[in-house]
């Protein structure tokens, strides 16, 4: 049983480099399985969700070689399709993503029904729709999801009911090796959906569109080998600039791409925070109060979901009543009770929360209730005077590389600290 124990109050002051976009990621790991071919994929970062992802492609009997610290090659020729083990599938929202590649290829797919964070029924009936819409039959039973095309995959106009990631990019994975042209209306804008398109590009796919609402997919025979390298995690850039705004300290955050952080930048600074823009970094820094702020999370190019339990830690930190509105998944804010824990005066309203900033917070024994609230737990940690300890905290190892290393190093008192685990004591025979 690991901890991160933090002793808070310290402005964080340095550079941080901001590691590979997970999302992104995980997506294009899936994707190999449509080459048959070697690939090599750069700025993969370091996480467990990463380390999953491989282990599931390599039990399918794919050869993963480790070529740097963030580079690996991927070779699927061999891959059989349906063998992915249940018990990694269901670790992980991402492994959703192995049944429109595994329909892609092979025309049929069998995979157990993923896991992941816990904050919300996450269907997946957008997925069905467009995998049926292409010609697939599927049963969703027994906690595994079949998928068969009998016929093969044939394109479609498919037009999804809601703005979703997840469909986006599995009937993109599907539509690529189907006969004729996809057309994908409403589809989610999201940069790592812009990630997997521009990766199968290099791969010989014909894709436009990705990055607005309408993506057109027109199906190829085959696709070959590539090196590509994945874009910066935008989240982990976000994340450690509200820990700078948080901690009243100074960041220069490398490795991004400003125009994914918008959005963040732009609500930073109406709460008082100085937002400096380069091509490949921001510096981040407040020497004022906080002002209070309203935030609705939205599809990209909005405010992101995955920052909402970040951004509320500094609406708790700022003087005056903010409204915190969630527009994508329900229940995400079981983490409040953690930050209540910490002082903190926060009302929960179905997808609302107001939060009385300003209150005295004071350090306290948390958890991680998922992997973005396990980082709004750090950021509290770090803002707050006292001994702040976290539990639960591989989740939050599920989506930053080495977040106690990089936060040590730009002057963060914290540390990661392993217990044994309790032992049970049973009646003896």
């Amino acid at each position: 049983m690991d901890k991160i124990v933090i002793n808070g109050g310290t402005p964080l002051v340095g550079s941080i480099e901001v590691s590979g976009m997970k999302n992104a990621a995980l997506a294009v790991i899936m994707g190999c399985l449509l080459v048959e071919d070697k690939c090599i994929i750069e700025n993969l970062p370091d996480i467990n969700d990463v380390r999953l992802s491989l282990d599931i492609l390599a039990h399918m009997g794919a050869k993963i070689r480790l070529i740097a610290n963030d580079t690996y090659e991927i070779d699927t020729t061999n891959a059989i399709g349906g063998t992915s083990p249940l018990e990694l599938v269901r670790r992980m929202r991402g492994s959703s993503y192995l049944i429109g590649a595994e329909l892609g290829r092979f025309n049929r797919s069998h995979v157990g029904y993923p896991g992941g964070c816990d904050f919300g029924v996450r269907p997946i009936d957008q997925h069905i729709k467009g995998f049926e819409a292409l010609g697939a039959s599927v049963n969703v039973e027994s906690g595994y999801i079949d998928a068969t095309a009998e016929n093969g995959l044939t394109a479609a106009n498919i037009y999804f009911d809601l703005v979703t990631v997840g469909a986006t990019i599995n009937v993109i994975l599907a539509a690529v090796k189907a006969k004729g042209t996809t057309v994908i209306e409403n589809a989610a804008r999201e940069p790592h959906v812009v990630d997997l398109a521009n990766f199968l590009n290099s791969c010989g796919a014909k894709i436009t569109g990705a990055g607005t609402d309408v993506i057109k997919i027109k199906g190829v025979e085959q696709l070959h080998g590539c090196t590509y390298a994945i874009i910066p995690d935008m989240i982990e850039a976000g994340t450690y600039m509200i820990a700078a705004a948080a901690t009243g300290g100074k960041l220069k955050i490398n490795n991004i791409i400003p125009k994914h952080l918008e959005s963040i930048s732009a609500k930073l600074e109406e709460m008082g925070v100085t937002v400096e823009e380069d091509d490949e970094y921001v510096i981040v820094s407040r020497q004022n109060k906080l002002n209070r702020a309203n935030v609705k999370t939205l599809p990209y190019p909005g405010f992101p979901t995955d920052l909402q339990p970040q951004i509320a830690v500094l609406l708790c930190l700022a003087d005056g009543v903010s409204i915190l509105s969630e527009s994508v998944w329900d229940n995400r804010f079981r983490y409040t009770e953690e930050l209540r824990r910490m002082g903190a005066e926060i009302k929960v309203d179905g997808k609302t929360a107001i939060i009385e900033g300003g209150a005295p917070l004071s350090a306290a024994a948390v958890k991680a209730t998922d992997l973005r609230a396990g980082a709004a737990m750090v950021i509290a940690g770090l803002a707050i005077e006292g001994r702040t300890e976290i539990e639960e905290i591989q989740l939050i190892e599920r989506g930053y590389v080495d977040i106690v290393g990089k936060l040590r190093a730009v002057g963060a008192d914290i540390k990661k600290i392993s217990y044994p685990d309790p032992v049970s004591y049973g009646k003896a025979n």
